[in-house]
């Protein structure tokens, strides 16, 4: 190709030519009026038609291309901005640490693949437009994947890479009258890419906005903005640095809420510097995002305006003192998730109506911070973080993990093929990646912490790149967890970062290392259905000052939308575009869901895991923690409301003054009940008035206090009627009759108002379908016979005959038993016992003794087939999404209404979910409200429309069977669903189920 040699693709000493200095993301306007209509006088939008052609691999680039003549406009039409493989071209791959062509090339280090790279060709016609005529024109290309290569006309205008920040160059020399044609390619694989090894879907073409646009001859090219606070917080010196094209003069004024704080005057020369004093400055934090807004007038030297530039600026003050990390002198907790760019519509072209949702999901689920995982993201969300109040670490655009893998935890590793590492000819590429974040993002309040980038081991280069961030900008700190890996240049990091620690690992941790304060980068893997025993970690920022937080992984599922062979929607994940190498539903990891960006059911324990205030309810009391730094509870509404047996008796308003970081207590406004019954108080804390991402009325915070009046408990009496055969006994009441089998071994019939209720027969279960974090620990492979007892447990012996049920007739009620044997090594049995009384209640007991070496099981319950008529579904317990034993700290106690099909969370991979803790009573009906009441003390419950073993044997939604039965699960407990991470941590010990006394499942159920 004219003026480019590609052999430098794979050198990564070449990653720039030509390419525009980095500069401050600020906009500039040609007019206060075209500033107010948001007109952007000196940009021409390219976004639209390309003309494109896409070549399978490096080797086969266009031929002829470089003729200016050559006539493109018979070539196919592709969108921009969008990925290639989202419009047609090649498949989108999701791999994880691997990098995507291992297999099917051997690559060397500081070579690149051949015959698995390919090259997107786009021609773009255009003309010049009048107001641009005569001045000089750029071009940006806000992000392109991952080296781009640009002519103008025949003329090569020059090359970049880094995917992720804007690559802009002139075009002025090159430009002529009439049409030109702008030729751009883009190499999915470049030297470049061994530092894009992301955790992601692998894309490539022009995925960001492109534009032209031009600049007037007075012109604010760069800006640095600083608030500047003294040690008291009440001074700030607002510190104001332009660099100038062309001479002249800038009015600044400084304003909030409309009201001015100060103007000033001064000459625009290369670099110039301002200085303005705030006087008592209202301080930006997430909890309250204070904003002023700073208005630069540009004019030239005869006082002609040329551009106006309005910038929002907010004041704040981030350190570290006494190795705690302070915002505004106070010590900050990091309530975050990491969050990758993406959308299952354009992968990671993402809208700003999408940026928008997520944000506002994040405030109304008390997510204070983002981690942008691991690059720069587009502007617009730095923008909104400023606006809506979300911490942010900046993320450079590096990650190798699959070059340095196999060295972690060697005591002598072997450096030669890590990257970066020590070597020279990756550091120019690496620090101008960093510069280029650094200058583009500078000015952002929401940015607390730059980050050197994820996974990439240690080395010399890295630390080069954490001295760059300090030399640059002392006012933020700098992040890197790798150095956990490789200590030799553990300066790098200003903070002690790991991933995925076990809360009691880290207490260990800073036993022996205070250092530093402490954040877990990545923390409770969201895979599927998990975060189990997240409180642990949000409970150890309450009782150690040096762990300061940490961030999810993460935000949402990366999933794409994808129809199977019958037409259907579903959202794939890793090898559902035959894409290989793979990682699969590893994807999948989000506290939000890929397709709708709307939360998942683990969104719940995360708002209360992030709550800023903590209510304590008891009988009498509320204590109420306030955990903000800056804001008084008297901010919100705080209502109290009383509940018996799940209906509300009173509601009333209480008012708390709890000053930041402070505790008070409370009376109730309530009398203690006397009545029988169980009462729940909740005290909750609402906006008191709408804001950006939510209106008056939604709840940040909530406690809930529970205690009962005991009450007598009535046993059913009346006549029933016993009919013992020599293979069945049936029982026989008022409006009802049940029948057991001898022969089949259990309860085969139960007949209610003339219908016949279940649909088989009920049984023992001791299974659930296994969760992506059961695999990752190889729960299926060491729990694996309960499945079996699940399946294949029988009333018959192995050596021949059967259990023979028991019979008890008593006054008013007959109570018949079988024993089962379960095919267990060493082998084992249980009993379950039915209890039937005159009103149709059936007591059941399920109770199984202990058997040495067998071990614990991942549940114990019975497991129920109803029709599927009977769809709906009310419960009193917690809710009101699923719940477990190590993940219900945010539900409430109350009655809850769905539908059984509802239950089904839309986890990538279909695995146990709708799971229901602390349940008093359920009930499964049609339409008519007709169907099967349940109840007991405190026991767990689903209605799904499927069983374990169909959920199981399903890798999508799509593959599951037709809706056939409501299969409802009523158990003492499940084990807990773990999370700490997903490929080998367990469920925590307290969350299992103790089987080493004799276990005992009491519930009943009757016809309604």
């Amino acid at each position: 190709m004219s003026g480019f040699d590609y052999g430098k693709v794979k050198d990564p000493e070449y990653f720039q030519e030509n390419r525009v200095e980095a500069h401050s993301d600020h906009k500039y306007y040609a007019s206060m009026e075209a500033m107010l209509q948001k007109e952007e006088n000196y940009k021409y939008d390219l976004n639209g038609l390309w003309k494109f052609h896409y070549a399978k691999n490096y080797e086969s680039t266009i031929k002829g291309f470089e003729k200016t003549e050559y006539n493109c406009k018979n070539w196919d039409d592709i969108r921009v901005p969008a990925h290639i493989q989202m419009e047609g071209y090649g498949e989108p791959q999701y791999a994880n640490v691997q990098y995507p062509w291992e297999g099917w090339e051997e690559v060397k280090l500081g070579e690149i693949p051949t015959h698995f790279n390919p090259v997107a060709s786009y021609v773009k016609y255009f003309e010049v437009p009048e107001n641009m005529k005569g001045k000089r024109v750029f071009i940006s290309f806000q992000g392109a994947e991952s080296g781009i290569a640009v002519w103008l006309n025949g003329v090569f205008v020059g090359y970049s890479e880094d995917s992720f920040t804007p690559s802009e160059f002139e075009l002025t020399d090159s430009l002529k009258d009439g049409e030109n044609k702008l030729a751009v390619q883009v190499f999915k694989f470049t030297s470049s890419s061994w530092c894009e090894d992301q955790d992601f879907f692998r894309f490539s073409g022009i995925y960001r906005d492109v534009y032209l646009y031009t600049i007037p001859e007075v012109h604010v090219r760069d800006m640095r903005v600083r608030t500047l606070l003294d040690e008291t917080f009440t001074k700030a010196d607002l510190e104001l640095v332009l660099k100038g094209v062309g001479n002249g003069n800038v009015k600044i004024c400084l304003s909030k809420d409309g009201e001015v704080i100060v103007n000033i005057e001064g000459a625009l020369e290369s670099e110039s510097r301002f200085v303005v004093l705030v006087e008592q400055p209202e301080l930006w934090s997430a909890e309250a995002p204070e904003l002023y807004d700073l208005l630069i007038q540009v004019f030239d030297e005869n006082q002609k305006l040329m551009e106006v530039i309005p910038y929002r600026v907010g004041f704040r003050r981030f350190e570290m003192k006494g190795n705690i990390m302070t915002l505004n002198g106070k010590r900050i907790v990091f309530k975050g998730v990491n969050r990758h760019e993406f959308s299952s519509v354009t992968g990671r072209h993402v809208s700003r109506e999408e940026l928008i949702k997520d944000l506002v999901t994040m405030k109304q689920n008390n997510i204070n911070a983002i981690r942008t995982c691991h690059y720069p993201d587009g502007s617009d969300i730095y923008e909104l973080c400023d606006e809506y109040g979300i911490y942010m670490i900046a993320e450079n655009n590096m990650e190798t993990h699959g070059s340095w893998d196999t060295q972690a935890g060697k005591e002598h590793p072997d450096y030669t093929n890590v990257v970066p590492c020590d070597k020279e000819e990756w550091k120019g590429m690496l620090l101008d990646r960093v510069n280029s974040m650094y200058q583009r993002d500078k000015n952002h309040p929401a940015i607390l912490i730059w980050s050197c980038g994820n996974e990439s081991f240690g080395g010399s280069v890295i630390y080069e790149m954490s001295e760059f961030y300090r030399n640059e900008d002392p006012t933020r700190l700098v992040h890197y967890e790798g150095v956990f890996n490789d200590r030799r240049y553990n300066d790098t990091s200003d903070m002690e970062s790991q991933m995925y620690p076990s809360v009691e690992s880290i207490k260990e941790f800073l036993k022996k290392d205070r250092s530093k304060p402490f954040i877990c980068c990545e923390y409770t893997h969201a895979m599927g259905n998990s975060c189990g025993a997240m409180h642990k970690y949000t409970d150890l920022t309450d009782t150690e000052p040096l762990y300061q937080g940490g961030f999810i992984w993460d935000y949402i599922d990366q999933s794409i939308y994808k129809k199977d062979r019958y037409g259907e929607e579903f959202q794939a994940y890793g090898g559902d575009f035959d894409d290989r190498p793979c990682d699969y539903n590893f994807s999948g990891n989000g506290i939000a869901y890929g397709g709708d960006r709307e939360p998942s059911p683990k969104m719940q324990e995360v708002k209360f895991n992030y709550q800023n205030i903590t209510a304590v309810v008891e009988k009498t009391q509320v204590t109420v923690e306030n955990k903000n730094l800056f804001v008084n509870t008297n901010r919100f509404d705080c209502v109290a409301v009383l509940e018996k047996d799940g209906k509300e008796l009173a509601r009333k308003q209480l008012e708390t003054d709890v000053a930041p970081l402070g505790k008070k207590t409370y009376p109730l406004p309530f009398e203690v009940q006397t009545l029988p019954g169980e009462y729940v108080i909740t005290v909750a804390f609402l906006l008191k008035e709408d804001t950006v991402w939510a209106k008056r009325g939604h709840e940040v915070a909530f406690g809930q206090g529970v205690y009962k009046v005991e009450r007598t408990v009535q046993i059913p009496k009346g006549e029933l009627k016993v009919v013992k055969s020599t293979h069945n006994i049936g029982i026989h009441g008022d409006g009802f009759k049940v029948m057991f089998s001898y022969l089949n071994g259990g309860l085969v019939s139960y007949v209610y108002g003339g219908k016949e209720m279940i649909k088989a027969i009920p049984k023992p279960n001791f299974w659930r379908a296994p969760t992506d974090n059961d695999y990752g620990n190889l729960m299926p492979m060491r729990y694996g016979q309960w499945k079996l007892a699940s399946l294949y447990l029988s009333h018959k012996k192995p050596e021949g005959g059967m259990y023979e049920p028991k019979l008890e007739v008593k006054a008013h009620s007959a109570i018949v038993s079988f024993t089962y044997c379960l095919p267990t090594t060493p082998q084992a049995e249980c009993e379950l016992s039915y209890e039937v009384f005159a009103d149709g209640t059936i007591e059941t007991v399920l109770s199984y003794e202990p058997v040495k070496d067998l071990g614990d099981m991942p549940e114990f319950g019975v497991i129920f087939k109803f029709d599927a008529d009977y769809n709906q579904v009310t419960w009193y317990g917690m809710g009101p999404e699923e719940t477990y034993v190590d993940r219900n700290k945010g539900a409430k106690l109350g009655i809850y209404q769905n539908k059984v099909e509802e239950n089904m969370a839309k986890y990538l991979v279909p695995q146990e979910c709708g799971n229901k803790t602390g349940v008093r009573w359920a009930k499964v009906t049609d339409r008519k409200g007709r169907g099967m009441l349940f109840k007991s003390d405190k026991m767990e419950f689903s209605a799904l429309p499927y069983t374990p073993h169909e959920i199981e044997n399903a890798a999508h939604p799509f593959e599951l069977p037709k809706v056939h039965y409501t299969v409802v699960r009523a158990s003492m407990q499940q084990m807990g669903v773990g999370g700490d991470d997903s490929w080998g941590a367990k469920t925590h010990p307290e969350y299992l189920l103790d089987v080493s006394q004799k276990k005992e499942f009491k519930f009943s159920f009757k016809g309604i």
